[in-house]
């Protein structure tokens, strides 16, 4: 815990001097990418440590607890870098605008017919957290390769959406180097699972 906290630290030290010294006068603003982006991100990636963190806890094995460990360090960074952004920006971590309304016309979080927000791409649902939060040894380390490849890839989607949307150069970087880091992930995620 404490080494999240820390990462978490870095994350917000490293996003107020880029997003200070990067950004345009003209900063984002409310319903923009750039915001949109950094507020659901920072959801979906702090689900990923919570997954991160339950399996290694729960796990014996050493590669396992390895990647566990890279995500939670990593995302926990981004999440930092993200806040420290709106930080900077002027704005609040929460706005007014429904999850992933930033990203509407890729199917998610405009609203489905009967007024639900659509998930986050790759979001685990709460009985999943509750089952990966019960089990142990390898079925926890099945659940988390079930859950976690699906939501790197809905990361991935998220990402991208911002590389096509964003104006920020700092938002563009970023999302860039979740696209390349979690698509490589996804790959090794694949192979322990294909062991289990």
């Amino acid at each position: 815990m404490a080494v999240g906290l820390v990462a978490l630290a870095a994350g917000v030290a490293v996003g107020l001097l880029l997003a200070g010294s990067l950004v345009r006068a003209d900063h984002p603003v409310e319903g923009s990418a750039d915001v949109g982006f950094a507020r659901d991100m920072q959801t979906h990636h702090a689900q990923a440590v919570e997954m991160a963190v339950l399996v290694r806890d729960r796990s014996d094995d050493d590669e396992l607890r390895q990647v566990a460990l890279d995500i939670e360090l990593t995302q926990q960074n981004q999440i930092g870098q993200m806040h420290g952004w709106l930080s900077v920006w002027g704005l609040p971590l929460a706005g007014t605008a429904e999850p992933m309304a930033w990203m509407a016309d890729h199917g998610h979080g405009a609203g489905a017919d009967d007024g639900e927000v659509t998930r986050m791409p790759g979001l685990a649902t709460e009985e999943q957290m509750a089952a990966l939060a019960d089990a142990e040894g390898v079925e926890a380390e099945r659940l988390f390769l079930e859950l976690m490849i699906p939501h790197h890839r809905g990361g991935v989607d998220m990402a991208r959406a911002a590389l096509d949307r964003a104006e920020q150069p700092e938002v563009r970087r970023l999302a860039q180097a979740m696209v390349d880091a979690q698509t490589a992930e996804i790959v090794v995620l694949e192979a322990l699972l294909a062991a289990r």
